[in-house]
């Protein structure tokens, strides 16, 4: 049975084997202390993905997944994607910006049909600072707007391929600023360890969040930045939901194997549950209009 995600596919960057320095000992206390991390080798997207991309899943799976998780926050009017003529589509003019509004199982589902998963918090410092630790992807030189959409005005997004002077020393771009990108690690303290937990796919936990956004400042677009001051809870919310994703390799081939199956399994269900979860969402809204604020929907 072929492989249920959308043709062409997002070039990827490959990330060698090795250790790095992550965090900082400057800076937030969330980021301290600096410690060696060595990771083995891996693949990332190059770009984040897009409004363009997220809307073609939303229409193979829908905005809700069979365990009922909300997997984008459709009924904010920030979102860049909604319905037309029956089908998910990205807002005329954002196309090629990040997705966002996106919650973390979200991500998560979208990697898994792609037949990817999303980064660690370690694989994505690793693919944005590289070995020299450097403060920002392409160095230590100050932030400018010839390098990252940064210090703009809120939900004014750019394209992601915008900034190639940005790229990292792998050549992965547009990591800093524009809208924080979701990783698959629980927001916990370091020293970073894959091993404690951090790395469970189940949701519940808060998820760290990298990058910056738009709006950040340019102390909050470094490559070490976690996201200290964000609201970030893993269920969908207003305002709470700006966080594009991007993709890494599965390790091996069992975990590919697996991903496929599961992907086969979320377009499958995804026919089920999304026009369940359009008439949800449609509900909810005429309630609200009527001063009524929550239901037990099931």
């Amino acid at each position: 049975m072929g492989f249920a995600a959308p043709a062409g596919a997002q070039e990827m960057v490959p990330i060698p084997a090795g250790a790095f320095i992550m965090g900082a000992d400057g800076g937030p206390a969330d980021e301290r202390p600096a410690h060696r991390v060595s990771l083995p080798a891996f693949e990332i997207d190059r770009l984040p993905v897009t409004n363009r991309d997220f809307a073609t899943f939303l229409n193979a799976v829908g905005p809700v997944n069979a365990k009922g998780e909300r997997l984008f926050d459709f009924d904010d009017p920030d979102a860049r994607i909604g319905r037309a003529d029956g089908k998910w589509a990205a807002h005329k003019g954002f196309e090629t910006h990040p997705a966002i509004e996106v919650a973390w199982a979200g991500a998560r589902d979208y990697c898994v049909w792609r037949g990817k998963r999303l980064p660690t918090e370690a694989e994505w410092e690793k693919a944005a600072r590289g070995t020299d630790a450097r403060r920002y992807p392409w160095g230590n030189s100050p932030a400018d707007r010839k390098r990252a959409q940064y210090a703009a005005r809120f939900n004014d997004t750019a394209p992601v391929d915008g900034f190639p002077d940005g790229a990292s020393p792998y050549g992965v771009q547009d990591l800093a600023g524009n809208a924080w990108e979701w990783v698959s690690s629980a927001y916990r303290p370091y020293p970073y360890d894959a091993g404690d937990g951090r790395e469970n796919p189940a949701a519940g936990p808060v998820r760290a969040t990298r990058g910056g956004e738009h709006d950040s400042p340019a102390e909050e677009i470094t490559t070490t930045q976690r996201g200290h001051n964000l609201s970030r809870n893993p269920a969908a919310g207003h305002h709470q939901y700006r966080f594009p994703l991007r993709e890494v390799t599965p390790l091996n081939r069992q975990d590919a194997e697996t991903a496929r199956k599961t992907n086969l399994e979320l377009t499958a269900k995804g026919a089920e549950t999304k026009e369940r979860a359009v008439w949800r969402g449609i509900i909810l809204e005429f309630l609200g209009g009527l001063g009524v604020l929550a239901v037990d929907w099931d």
